[in-house]
């Protein structure tokens, strides 16, 4: 999630409170900790809201992901290709030739595809909420133009989360796999991948992606933690 000026004042307070409450009942907590973490979590709050309110904040967890995917769209001239995001909106303002998104019920990747053809298809954190993600796959590679791609990414070591259901996960060597098995071919696959124990700790604790506060989040990463997963597949093949 990125929290811009238009993003619901409501929404962000809910989301806020709510994992203050968490932190209060806690019972397995020391006073001391509850004040800390509060604490920690109203700080993070007011770094990301007063005092970047209108730039775009980003959740912690995506930080390094969201650098990474863009440096991968930049790097195969994002001005020439129509595009499609699948369920998502966050790729609305990058400097495309054609931008177009698509959401359930309108489209239901596992069992249809649309009958247009695009240079880059982008699925954001679906792929895990799909049963039948081998059938989304192929038809994403089916609405693919020859020479276009595919980028996904999904969550790894990240709590279930039911939107509405959650069915999978990846690591670097699965996803590519994965997308082989859809019919790209595993040469034409980049991976990558991020995620340290400070960041699944604290979403451990807290149930919830912190809003990314810089001198105070390490963005090192650790691979045998990975917390998220991604790879962009080029279609080669007509």
């Amino acid at each position: 999630m990125r929290l811009t000026i238009q993003t619901s004042l409501s929404q962000v307070f809910n989301r806020e409170l709510n994992a203050w409450q968490k932190i209060i009942i806690n019972h397995d907590l020391s006073l001391g900790e509850k004040l800390f973490k509060s604490w920690r979590q109203i700080l993070g709050y007011a770094y990301n809201f007063y005092w970047r309110m209108g730039n775009e904040c980003e959740q912690w967890i995506r930080i390094i992901m969201n650098q990474e995917t863009k440096r991968l769209v930049s790097e195969i001239q994002p001005e020439k290709l129509n595009v499609l995001e699948i369920s998502g909106s966050y790729w609305q303002d990058f400097d495309f030739l054609s931008y177009k998104s698509v959401a359930y019920p309108e489209l239901d990747i596992c069992k249809s595809r649309l009958d247009e053809k695009f240079n880059l298809i982008i699925a954001e954190q679906v792929f895990e909420h799909l049963l039948w993600p081998y059938q989304a796959g192929r038809n994403i590679y089916e609405m693919l133009n020859y020479d276009g791609y595919f980028l996904i990414t999904t969550p790894f070591l990240i709590g279930v989360h039911h939107c509405p259901i959650d069915c999978n996960r990846w690591t670097e060597l699965g996803l590519k796999h994965f997308l082989a098995e859809c019919g790209f071919s595993l040469e034409q696959i980049k991976t990558g991948s991020w995620g340290n124990r400070q960041c699944l700790r604290s979403y451990a604790n807290h149930g919830i992606c912190e809003y990314y506060v810089k001198y105070w989040h390490s963005l090192k990463n650790e691979p045998l933690y990975p917390a998220v997963v991604w790879a962009i597949a080029h279609k080669t093949s007509k």
